[in-house]
């Protein structure tokens, strides 16, 4: 069994798992990064989805809106990258500082606010689509829907789940 002192008792998770701060943080900045390397390539995707629009030939015909959205979406997709990118700023500035438990707690925050972003930003792209193509009232309902369906998937689910969790517990 591994000997702990007292500082790494302090922050031990109820989890019933065996390890140090920070064999702890290790595990979890490993985590964080596995799932900013899932975040990421779907924003790259969109991210030049979007991109590539600007130099398709339909793009002159879009209204004065439509291209104010567009912008607005392109800025959405850049600052997802970005929010999601800056753990790993953060890693490499205070790399061998011994601060790898702060750096998993910011970069916690910083993929939740990546994943509001994206949210936004895939309701945003859906919606932007169908205004294209069919028209107002069918990118309100398509926007809207895919907008109830990821509130339940990653907000509501899981937090139906932490709570199940923590029943049993």
């Amino acid at each position: 069994m591994l000997r702990r002192d007292t500082d790494d008792t302090a922050d031990a998770q109820p989890d019933g798992r065996e390890e140090t701060r920070d064999e702890r943080a290790d595990r979890n900045w490993n985590e964080v990064l596995q799932e900013l390397r899932v975040l990421q390539t779907g924003t790259q995707i969109l991210t030049g989805f979007l991109l590539a629009l600007a130099f398709q030939p339909a793009f002159v015909d879009l209204g004065p809106s439509q291209r104010l959205g567009y912008l607005l979406l392109v800025v959405l997709s850049a600052l997802s990258a970005v929010v999601a990118l800056a753990p790993v700023s953060v890693h490499r500035l205070l790399f061998a500082q011994r601060a790898k438990p702060q750096i998993v707690r910011f970069g916690h925050g910083c993929m939740i606010g990546a994943l509001a972003l994206v949210s936004a930003l895939l309701v945003g792209v859906v919606a932007f689509v169908f205004d294209v193509v069919v028209g107002g009232a069918a990118s309100w309902i398509a926007g809207v829907s895919l907008g109830v369906v990821i509130l339940a998937l990653w907000l509501i689910l899981p937090l139906v789940t932490r709570r199940r969790s923590e029943r049993t517990s």
